[in-house]
């Protein structure tokens, strides 16, 4: 008799597979208010890969994705000019000026571009859309009311140091509640995997169905094309 599969498991939402809610204690949004804020503290987030920003306004606070060269107890603006850490509606920001946490719909309070070290830039304006041009340098179109963050986040180069141990990466794992270390599916029993045992390594390139159960539906889920590529 067959075990429940580990993405099966995952599946059922178990709090074996589910990330801690402690290392989600820190909310990234923007707030409705105008005007001049103040950085309270930089403060570190498990589950964020770029060190959160502690901002006051008036008697609200709230968190952002720290700018690079952000520094506890700099005023920045909401509304202002295009200065590094100032949070401002698209249609205010030049061209070309770097941007991140970016919002999808105006309101939502960024959801792009919240990564260490990345960032996106302002190419264009026309009829009520402002173009962004994304790291993949492909263009996206946003209402003009929506906002972003001056500048770079920060924590750029946080992958050039090699891991080196595997207790390390175990913790970095762990904070977030991945599923590591993954063991190969061919590595496994027969009744653990569809890939298991070690009967018929060489075959070829399973295709799931649609509408595999989650135990079946493993090797490749939706592939754009399959075969060799032709040179």
């Amino acid at each position: 008799m067959g075990k429940t599969l580990i993405q099966q498991a995952r599946g059922h939402g178990s709090f074996t597979y589910r990330v801690r809610r402690k290392a989600y204690i820190f909310k990234v949004k923007y707030p409705m208010a105008q005007g001049k804020a103040k950085v309270v503290q930089l403060v570190n987030s498990p589950a964020h890969t770029a060190p959160l920003a502690k901002i006051k306004i008036n008697n609200e606070t709230f968190y952002n994705p720290a700018a690079k060269g952000l520094v506890e107890g700099q005023e920045i603006e909401l509304g202002g000019k295009a200065e590094i850490g100032n949070i401002l509606a698209l249609k205010d920001i030049p061209l070309t000026t770097r941007i991140f946490n970016i919002e999808l719909n105006s309101g939502d309070g960024g959801k792009m571009m919240r990564a260490g070290g990345t960032s996106a830039m302002v190419s264009k304006k026309a009829n009520g859309k402002v173009g962004i041009l994304m790291p993949t340098r492909k263009e996206i179109f946003l209402d003009e009311n929506c906002r972003a963050t001056i500048g770079v986040v920060a924590g750029e180069g946080r992958l050039d140091k090699p891991i080196v141990k595997a207790g390390k990466m175990w913790h970095m794992m762990k904070a977030r509640n991945k599923l590591w270390p993954r063991t190969s599916a061919v590595k496994m029993n027969a009744v653990d995997h569809p890939f298991g045992s070690g009967r018929g390594k060489r075959i070829k390139s399973k295709i799931a169905k649609n509408n595999a159960p989650p135990g079946a539906k493993v090797g490749l889920i939706h592939p754009r094309r399959t075969g060799r590529r032709k040179r």
